[in-house]
């Protein structure tokens, strides 16, 4: 602890965002660039706490070690901080942009105090790491002569990827789209991480010996039999892309689409990509967004920066209080009001909202129908007298998921699931078919980038046992 009173001297301060006027102009992330001396200053706000719940898994689920590295750059030693960071986290640039950092809420000087910038600091150092050139391949000593295929290139899958690679198994990740990166290519705006931030790492992991091959949709192009002749074990990463459907009168209509195939339609633009379908804009229209998550929240910034004539956005919960509720006290993730940098660019928000239905003309949608609803006894009532009947031209469900599509692969392999419809497996992540194994958002729903490479870590941990013990599942 290199300050010990530097909590008491320092206020917490971290990048600020471009202008409004400027960012929505562009695709670029938002941030400004935030100087190192602050960026030391902000570390010697740690306290090195004896219990330190930021690292816990509840704060942290891949228990990054936070005050070594805080540390480390506060006395300028930023090899060394990278070290630290690299220990437990394959992909901390993607976490430092992308995850909402249960480990602020969970500082302890957040109890009477703001907490430590832990963000900033740890996607500052994964950059300057890469642009000192310390970030470098990892390659095996050995082979084990072992294969593994990992189907899905989402975050759980490129972690378990890295790190049975660099344990010396042959490793290829079969993704079904045409590029790597499952939802950090296509679900997250470019706004939020520009995709040279990805493609740097996975030059990094190809020389590492990962294969990854595109286009590949296993259970069609790859059959399991196919599989089965192939591969060692098999880990199933392809996330939970099951949505949350509005099963309402007109859904049908035109101009009402789901948040993801909006959001990779843009992602594809940006990256000068052909895109195929229907077209999907926002530009010139008047927008309704239902559902007030994260991906609502990238729908309306890519609204702003496509043109949107205005953007409406819908939430059937109540609105959460302006500061941590009663029910989620420290050390728990809290329940609280949250306002991103894309309702800071223009949105009319409203909470306790249900639509009713969609009505159109010629097939497209024009009007949303709704009503301001009360929970009672956890039930969902109406309010009576509290129609609302606004006009759209663009309705977006960002609604969440549901869990992993089950028709097709995962019904193929006959697995089980647990009672929630994720795939079910072991202590050791491994399904109920001898040699398969799933993780991440396949394995527990719907969650956070951070759960993804801790869980596709732990898998990865799993298989390198099972194929250590000789077992195989090919030919089984």
């Amino acid at each position: 602890m290199a300050d010990p009173r530097g909590f008491l001297k320092y206020k917490r301060e971290g990048p600020q965002r471009r202008p409004v006027g400027q960012r929505v102009l562009d695709w670029k992330e938002f941030y400004d660039p935030f100087p190192d001396e602050k960026l030391k200053v902000q570390g010697a706000r740690c306290m090195d706490c004896g219990v330190p719940f930021c690292q816990s898994p509840a704060g942290c689920p891949v228990e990054n070690l936070i005050p070594e590295w805080n540390d480390l750059v506060h006395r300028g030693r930023w090899k060394d901080a990278l070290k630290a960071l690299h220990a437990t986290n394959n992909f901390p640039e993607f976490t430092g942009r992308l995850c909402p950092a249960p480990c602020e809420s969970a500082c302890v000087l957040g109890i009477n105090s703001d907490p430590v910038s832990i963000r900033v600091i740890e996607w500052n150092i994964i950059d300057k790491g890469f642009e000192e050139g310390w970030v470098e391949p990892v390659v095996p000593v050995g082979s084990s002569g072992k294969r593994v295929a990992i189907i899905g290139s989402g975050p759980a899958g490129l972690a378990a990827a890295q790190q049975l690679a660099r344990t010396g198994h042959e490793v290829t990740v079969l993704e079904k789209a045409d590029r790597i990166g499952g939802l950090l290519r296509y679900g997250i705006p470019d706004f939020k991480m520009e995709k040279w931030v990805l493609d740097r790492r996975l030059e990094q992991m190809r020389k590492e010996g990962v294969n990854f091959q595109t286009g590949v949709c296993v259970g069609v192009d790859a059959t399991v039999q196919d599989l089965r002749h192939d591969y060692d074990a098999v880990l199933l990463a392809m996330g939970a892309e099951q949505p949350r459907e509005l099963p309402v009168p007109g859904r049908d209509l035109k101009g009402v689409h789901l948040a993801m195939d909006y959001l990779t339609q843009q992602n594809k633009r940006v990256a000068g990509d052909p895109v195929p379908g229907e077209h999907i804009s926002a530009q010139g229209k008047r927008v309704v967004i239902i559902g007030g998550g994260d991906t609502g929240s990238d729908c309306l910034g890519t609204a702003h920066r496509q043109g949107c004539l205005e953007a409406h956005q819908f939430e059937l919960l109540p609105q959460p209080p302006p500061a941590r509720a009663v029910s989620t006290p420290w050390p728990l993730w809290p329940m609280q009001l949250r306002t991103s940098h894309a309702h800071e660019e223009g949105c009319d928000r409203e909470w306790s909202i249900a639509t009713t239905k969609f009505s159109g003309e010629n097939g497209h949608v024009t009007s949303l129908h709704a009503t301001r609803v009360n929970f009672e006894n956890g039930k969902v009532v109406p309010v009576p007298g509290s129609e609302i009947k606004m006009d759209v031209d663009l309705v977006l469900l960002a609604m969440g998921f549901i869990g992993p599509v089950k028709n097709g692969l995962l019904d193929s392999f006959g697995l089980q699931y647990d009672p929630r419809g994720n795939v079910a497996v072991d202590e050791h992540f491994m399904t109920s078919v001898d040699g398969v194994f799933a993780t991440g958002d396949t394995k527990r729903g719907a969650s956070l980038i951070v759960w993804a490479i801790a869980e596709g870590r732990k898998s990865a941990a799993g298989i390198h046992r099972y194929l250590q013990a000789g077992q195989s599942f090919r030919g089984s």
